[in-house]
């Protein structure tokens, strides 16, 4: 732990955005016992006012709010504090936002579930390091499955329109909606 304590340098501010409470409550503790100064916003314009008001020297923003979308709060950060380290989170991890995520100048992309020393690495990875692999990766057929439940509530859980849209048949995602997600 004094490790990343070392690393952090003077300025340890942390903003983190996530409207999940409960996670948001977790991460704020473990970051905190990792050496950070952090603050918490619940929503879009809550992360907003505070990297306004008081730009973090690092920041973790969940890509998907109720109120809209964290990219918003990383422009925002990016535009009053230009060194401001961003780690974007998401439940729906895709290759066209994490491409729109870096455009906006987030400093990394990790899909949930991360934990706490995911997110220290990928705060405190400089230059060209890149951060380690995940000790827990999903598999793949549990990314499969968190892309077809993503699909199935964009459609309102609408069976026959999130089958259209994955060019599946119907029976076959029935079948696959009714097992448990994989590990």
């Amino acid at each position: 732990m004094a490790e990343d304590l070392h690393d952090i340098g003077e300025d340890r501010t942390l903003l983190l955005v996530d409207d999940d409470e409960a996670f948001l409550k977790r991460l704020a503790k473990a970051m905190e016992k990792r050496g950070f100064d952090v603050e918490t916003a619940g929503s879009v314009a809550a992360g907003k006012a505070i990297a306004t008001a008081r730009p973090p020297a690092y920041a973790v923003c969940d890509l998907r709010l109720e109120d809209g979308n964290g990219l918003d709060v990383v422009e925002v950060l990016r535009d009053k504090r230009p060194d401001c380290r961003i780690v974007v989170l998401t439940g729906y991890g895709a290759i066209a936002t994490a491409v729109a995520a870096v455009k906006i100048g987030a400093t990394d992309y990790l899909s949930k579930p991360a934990d706490a020393t995911d997110i220290t690495h990928a705060l405190l990875a400089t230059g060209a390091d890149l951060p380690p692999p995940p000790e827990n990766p999903m598999s793949a057929d549990r990314v499969r499955w968190e892309h077809i439940q993503r699909v199935y509530e964009l459609c309102d859980r609408n069976v026959s329109e999130t089958a259209r849209r994955l060019n599946m048949h119907r029976r076959t995602l029935q079948r696959i909606l009714a097992k448990r997600s994989p590990r």
